[in-house]
């Protein structure tokens, strides 16, 4: 029998001519507010050369000086509503005018349009390089561990078919930069319709407000429309599972989230497991089983709907395409625990560990999930994405384009809809200890991964790296080449590619002029380098400079700072 929400409503339903809560007008205020950063850069742009976008920011300023005084004078709770729908058109239309200024893209929007076209054309999406893509100024490269750069689209094909009835905005990252932007904007209004009235503008705030999902989506990430998809599925996702059209639309836009990038696969489990917790607290186990079948098999059939085309036409390149992120062995990147080994040590040589650290934190977080639901079921959208902070690849863009439904768990799955919620309770969690034994569980559950990332932070650099000699230009103030001596101290054959950074990240690989492609075990060699572009502009002082090594098989990293100068400035 579906729980009553009479009460619920009754504490959520206000008088539209009673007075409005203070913290209601706060949170309109701070919505109001968030939309002043980055509107300044964007009207300095647009009036040298786009008068038009420019006098739509100055109205957008009118409006937001005018909600301002608005939103801490006005009496009735249905006027402070109001006010929050015109914030969020006036978030809307800076949306638009961010679009009509900054529609460059990056590289995954580069490659979102491209596949677009070769689709449009009839030709092969997935596996296929287009290196030209990435001669644009701007567009940056994702380096591999194996020396090279990966040149090919590595995403669910969602996002390409909603580019490609874009085409005909303009060339380069345009169309998939206006799909992305589209879906932000809608996936807003969707969510502040779904939210309570009271808490319409807070989906303002972190959607379009602030400046920072705005700008993924001029970038044109994939993983933008994942989480427009998400949206509707997350907002008040306790009541999924009784059936009806809202658990059949919830369904499919879980599939198309899925099939939009590769993120949505990791908080599939956390949802599924949270709905079967909750359907088997009030409906029992077999309902719940039916529940969660009928869940997973709508978005199962959307996805391969979404899917098809790409597994008849080509079905190993799309499985290996969109595998891709789990496989291509990029580069360290992000403000995780990989930066121990990227810049407080010289490396690791147990690298592959921040992998499993990773898959095991999140194996050990959905445990924690299933055995204490009832704690830890408000935060099931937030506790997929801390496996990444143990990844290789740990930047926060994962967390932080996901921070709407954070948002809209904290509203609409508060800690009471999960208090008769169905937790397992094996024998040893019921005893006369079982305080003591669910703290050793938990535990249990989190050791694995830190196990595994100790063995990746404590691992040591395979190679020892020395400069041995340097070519600079006629004035010093650039390396053309340089000669280092490589020992490799381990067990196992390298094959090293170079590179030299200044800053975070990796830079891009120097060509190898003369030394040996692999380095035996417990060898040494001579390796000559140059720069990829002819040569490289040295650094002010202070600025630290790193010779890194990278291997693939193993995955290794090795790094030695060089004490690179260049000359003082004269007058």
């Amino acid at each position: 029998m579906r729980p009553s929400t009479t009460g619920q409503k009754a504490l959520t339903k206000t008088s539209p001519d009673e007075t409005p809560a203070q913290w209601h007008r706060v949170l309109t205020l701070l919505a109001d507010i968030s939309l002043f950063i980055g509107t300044r850069p964007m009207w300095t742009a647009a009036a040298s050369h786009r008068l038009a976008v420019a006098a739509v920011i100055s109205v957008c300023y009118a409006s937001i000086l005018v909600t301002g005084v608005l939103t801490l004078t006005v009496r009735r709770t249905r006027s402070l509503a109001r006010l929050d729908l015109v914030i969020l058109v006036t978030a809307v239309t800076l949306a638009v005018c961010g679009f009509a200024m900054y529609h460059g893209g990056g590289d995954e929007s580069v490659l979102t349009a491209q596949a677009a076209r070769e689709f449009v054309a009839g030709h092969q999406v997935y596996d296929q390089p287009w290196p030209w893509l990435f001669g644009q100024h701007g567009v940056a490269l994702t380096p591999t561990m194996t020396g090279g750069y990966d040149y090919t689209y590595g995403y669910p094909p969602l996002p390409l078919l909603l580019t490609a009835p874009l085409l005909w905005v303009g060339h380069g990252a345009a169309p998939a930069v206006l799909a992305a932007t589209g879906a932000l904007i809608v996936g807003t209004i969707v969510m502040w319709r779904m939210l309570p009235t009271q808490w319409r503008s807070a989906a303002t705030l972190v959607c379009l407000g602030l400046g920072l999902l705005t700008a993924y989506a001029r970038l044109g990430y994939p993983a933008i429309v994942a989480c427009a998809f998400l949206i509707p599925v997350v907002v008040g996702w306790p009541r999924m599972g009784y059936g009806g059209w809202s658990d059949w639309a919830r369904a499919a836009c879980l599939g198309a989230a899925c099939a939009s990038q590769q993120l949505p696969w990791f908080l599939m489990p956390f949802l599924l497991a949270g709905v079967y917790a909750l359907r088997r607290g009030d409906l029992g186990a077999r309902a719940a089983t039916a529940a969660v079948g009928r869940i997973v098999g709508v978005a199962a059939l959307t996805w391969l709907l979404i899917n098809a085309y790409f597994i008849v036409s080509e079905p190993r390149s799309w499985l290996s395409g969109i595998a891709l992120p789990l496989t291509q062995k990029a580069n360290l990147h992000g403000q995780g625990l990989v930066g121990i080994s990227l810049y407080f040590t010289d490396g690791s040589d147990r690298l592959t560990w921040y992998s499993h650290a990773s898959m095991l934190l999140a194996a050990g977080l959905l445990g924690l999930f299933v055995l204490f639901v009832r704690r830890l079921g408000p935060a099931a959208v937030v506790l997929p994405w801390c496996a990444f902070f143990l990844a290789t690849r740990s930047q926060d863009g994962y967390y932080l384009m996901m921070t709407p439904l954070w948002l809209a768990a904290a509203v609409t799955a508060p800690p009471s809809a999960f208090t008769t919620a169905w937790q397992p309770r094996p024998a040893f969690l019921r005893g006369p200890h079982r305080q003591r034994a669910r703290i050793a569980t938990g535990v249990l559950l989190i050791v694995p991964a830190l196990v595994a990332s100790t063995l990746a932070v404590t691992g040591s650099p395979p190679l020892r790296m020395r400069l041995v000699g340097e070519s600079r230009t006629t004035t010093a103030k650039a390396v053309t080449a340089l000669t280092v001596s490589v020992t490799n101290l381990g067990d196992t054959a390298l094959s090293p590619h170079f590179t030299l950074t200044t800053g975070q990240g990796m830079g891009r690989y120097w060509s190898i002029k003369s030394g040996p492609a692999t380095l035996g075990r417990h060898a040494s060699a001579s390796y000559e380098l140059l720069p990829p572009s002819g040569r490289f502009t040295l650094p002010q002082a202070g600025v630290r400079v790193r010779l890194r090594a990278v291997s693939a098989t193993p995955m290794t990293l090795s790094s030695t700072d060089l004490h690179l100068k260049a000359p003082a400035s004269t007058r």
